[in-house]
């Protein structure tokens, strides 16, 4: 009995199936593993012969000192420091306000007696302050702590050339030595009766 195979026609969504794919042996080619080998090879003998903490030779000669970062050189700006520090209480225009705050412009303690200025910033007043003839009572901050000498020294230069002032500039080795003279204080001064030891 012979029996006949019909064959099958495969439907529509079988016809649109692409072929199983075929897997390809392809090695890598024995030159490039023999190159890699080498290198490999090279690479740890290099290492083990190099001397890598000593000086080396290559590179463009930058030191640590040529990443560091550049001192800064700009002047201290006494203008800005006065507008952020002093202009609530003396007022822009250096006047200060009638019978509360000094003025500084054309002040005898300013402009006359560099030193006595330079300790009332380091250390501040708590009394009775005489200016051009008006007393106050009122208390001056200190800014010893909070202002280095240069920045000290760039307020009263702004202080003591504007308002109508017209004083030589008072530079840092003034406040330092200021600072020297009153190194033992720890409270303001005394308004007149303290500063007017100072010149």
């Amino acid at each position: 009995m012979i029996t006949t195979m019909t064959s099958i026609k495969p439907d529509a969504a079988q016809q649109r199936e692409n072929a199983d794919p075929d897997e390809q042996v392809k090695p890598v080619p024995f030159v490039l593993l023999f190159l890699i080998a080498g290198l490999f090879t090279w690479a740890i003998v290099y290492l083990a012969t190099s001397d890598l903490s000593g000086n080396q030779n290559w590179g463009d000669s930058r030191t640590a000192a040529d990443f560091a970062a550049p001192v800064a050189t700009t002047k201290v700006d006494g203008a800005a420091l006065f507008s952020a520090n002093c202009v609530a209480c003396h007022q822009a225009n250096g006047n200060g306000i009638a019978g509360v705050f000094p003025p500084l412009a054309e002040s005898d303690w300013i402009v006359a007696k560099e030193d006595a200025a330079i300790q009332i910033l380091i250390h501040g007043i708590d009394g009775k302050l005489t200016v051009k003839g008006v007393e106050y009572h009122g208390q001056m901050p200190h800014f010893g702590a909070k202002f280095n000498d240069d920045e000290i020294a760039a307020v009263l230069t702004y202080v003591r050339s504007n308002f109508g002032n017209h004083a030589p500039a008072v530079n840092a080795a003034s406040v330092k030595a200021g600072r020297e003279h009153s190194a033992g204080r720890d409270k303001a001064w005394a308004g007149d009766i303290d500063l007017a030891a100072f010149k």
